[in-house]
């Protein structure tokens, strides 16, 4: 038989029934191992799938723990919120709501050179001078100090501020600048000089705030005189070297004005013969600088300038500031609030050590003063009165006048004192219809405004000063700080909205210790709120106030609340809540921007 039929058939071969069992016995053993570790496995499957059902479990009850205390929490402020809002008064929240804007407005870098910024530079010391009072008044015990300042109304604030002094010749004063003032009838110091002029020659930083006409100019040109021909006594200035000091100013007429001053009373050094000669420049717009080369030929002291030529002539490198120790700033606020901010810190850039640096203005808000307190070093401020504050020796007259009738009623007006009279307009085309008016009346009168050229400005300010011209009729250019002679009469056309400008307008009057009249039209188009402030302002002044301008309300006695200043403007008729000049920055802020956006903003 063939072995393969076995293997067709399903042969198996047979195997030993001992082998058989121990097989059999090793596989029920590798059986049983394997279930042990299947069940170990689902044991250990079933152990995670429970602890991630717990964690889980426990992830929801904080959750929904953590959401109930959020809501409780949210509750409960909200309840508190709500019984101190309720316990709250109008006033109370309306101060709350002017110092939330206050502190959005504050947050401005302070005025320092972009070195100074980058590198952390700061000065803790004011600068020394060689400057000291006499014995006498150094021996004056402070209570005598303080009696002098209250005699003169001098309200002070700062650390370690220098004696007041009532006589030109206590303060060293060279005997030609003195008599250079006796000459025009100025033989003592006014009050913001009595304490600002030791404090700016002891080498202090300072905030001058006086009203208008009250000598702030001779304040801050004596300091830089006498700091200029000390370092020309020192060493004389050669050519390309200096200057000493500069003075800004926001308008050309009123650094042509300063310029003028400091000249007059360089020559008078000069003239005596024992003094050395002190160049002066005057650095504005519209004139050309290659009439005064001879000037910068020579060793420069001073610059009298407005932001834009000024930049212009740094970045040019016609002059340099490495020299430069002494800044002042006139018509300050104008300087700092209203779009010079920039040009401003532009000039500090140039500056390249420590400077003294002085603020001068009649109208200076809070929030410049928050701001230059900032910006100075331990700062002496110097205050005459309250800032903002009418001279109170302008008689204020407030007329309502119909807008139809007011060309008419101008001439009435123009009646009331001998010339010369300044009439002021918001409106440049109103100015020049004023003008055209009156002389069609056959009245001699000039207009100035920010769109005439510089030699029709400079022709309106000389015939107008030497008497050639009778009235000027001027925007609010011409308000800032311009002092005119003999001025008994200003007529305010039309009422400016932001009350700083109309201070300003009438302070054309009752200059250096004489009155004037100020007389202004209002009528259905000047806004409440300015009447307000002009209505409070009068009051302030003990002025009369007319019946129509009594008889405007102010809504915040309706809603119990104060009767603060606006830390802004200095508006006594609003809060910052509401103020013309912030709501006008601001208007210029969004307008730039958008000016800006779509490539605009030419030079």
């Amino acid at each position: 038989m063939d072995s393969n039929t076995y293997d067709d058939d399903g042969y198996e071969p047979y195997i030993p029934l001992a082998q058989r069992k121990e097989a059999r016995l090793k596989k029920l053993a590798t059986w049983g191992a394997n279930a042990e570790k299947q069940r170990l496995i689902q044991r250990q499957k079933e152990r995670e799938e429970q602890e991630d059902e717990e964690r889980e479990e426990q992830r929801r009850k904080d959750k929904a723990r953590k959401e109930r205390t959020l809501l409780l929490e949210a509750q409960e402020v909200h309840s508190k919120r709500a019984q101190e809002e309720a316990g709250k008064t109008a006033d109370q929240k309306a101060q709350e709501a002017d110092e939330e804007i206050l502190a959005a407005i504050a947050s401005r870098r302070k005025l320092a050179s972009d070195m100074e910024l980058a590198k952390g530079i700061t000065y803790t010391e004011a600068l020394t001078t060689s400057w000291r009072p006499p014995h006498y008044i150094r021996n004056r015990s402070e209570q005598e100090h303080a009696g002098i300042r209250e005699k003169f109304h001098i309200l002070v604030d700062g650390d370690d501020i220098p004696p007041p002094i009532e006589q030109f010749a206590d303060m060293k004063i060279p005997k030609p600048l003195l008599e250079d003032l006796k000459s025009k009838r100025i033989f003592s110091p006014t009050p913001i000089q009595i304490q600002g002029i030791p404090a700016a020659f002891a080498g202090r930083d300072l905030i001058g705030i006086a009203f208008t006409g009250s000598g702030k100019t001779l304040a801050f040109c004596l300091p830089l005189l006498m700091t200029a021909l000390e370092e020309e006594k020192k060493l004389p200035f050669m050519r390309g070297e200096g200057p000493v000091g500069v003075i800004l100013c926001p308008s050309r007429e009123l650094a042509t004005q300063t310029y003028e001053n400091v000249q007059q009373w360089c020559n008078a050094l000069a003239k005596d013969g024992n003094y050395p000669q002190l160049n002066s420049l005057l650095c504005i717009g519209g004139i050309s600088m290659k009439e005064q080369g001879h000037i910068l030929n020579q060793g420069l002291h001073i610059v009298v300038a407005t932001p834009g030529r000024l930049i212009d002539m740094l970045s040019n490198k016609r002059f340099t500031f490495n020299n430069c120790k002494y800044l002042c700033m006139d018509e300050a606020d104008r300087m700092i609030d209203l779009g010079f901010e920039d040009d401003v810190r532009n000039i500090m850039s140039f500056f390249t050590r420590q400077r003294q640096t002085l603020l001068f203005s009649a109208t200076m808000p809070r929030k410049i003063q928050d701001f230059a307190q900032q910006s100075l070093i331990k700062p002496v401020l110097v205050n005459v009165g309250r800032a903002g504050a009418a001279n109170l020796d302008v008689l204020q007259v407030v007329e309502y006048v119909k807008q139809e009738a007011k060309m008419v009623y101008l001439l009435e007006c123009l009646q009331k004192t001998a010339p010369p009279v300044i009439v002021f307009s918001e409106n440049k085309n109103e100015v020049d219809d004023i003008q055209e008016y009156l002389l069609l009346k056959g009245i001699e009168a000039v207009a100035i405004h920010g769109s005439k050229s510089q030699e029709e400005r400079q022709y309106a300010i000389k015939s107008f000063k030497s008497g050639a011209k009778d009235v000027m009729v001027a925007s609010g250019v011409a308000s800032k700080g311009l002092d005119f002679n003999d001025i008994q009469h200003v007529i305010i056309f039309s009422m400016p909205k932001e009350i700083e400008d109309y201070v300003h307008q009438i302070g054309r009057t009752g200059r250096s210790g004489k009155t004037g009249i100020a007389t202004t039209f209002v009528n259905m188009n000047t806004p409440d709120q300015t009447l307000l402030d002009l209505k409070y302002l009068l009051m302030e002044a003990s002025q009369k106030v007319p019946p129509f301008l009594a008889s405007v309300e102010d809504p915040r006695i309706a809603q119990g609340g104060a009767l603060k200043g606006c830390p802004v403007c200095g508006g006594l008729g609003h809060g910052i809540s509401n103020c013309p000049k912030l709501e006008d920055a601001q208007r210029r802020q969004m307008a730039s921007h958008r000016g800006n956006d779509t490539g605009g903003g030419g030079y």
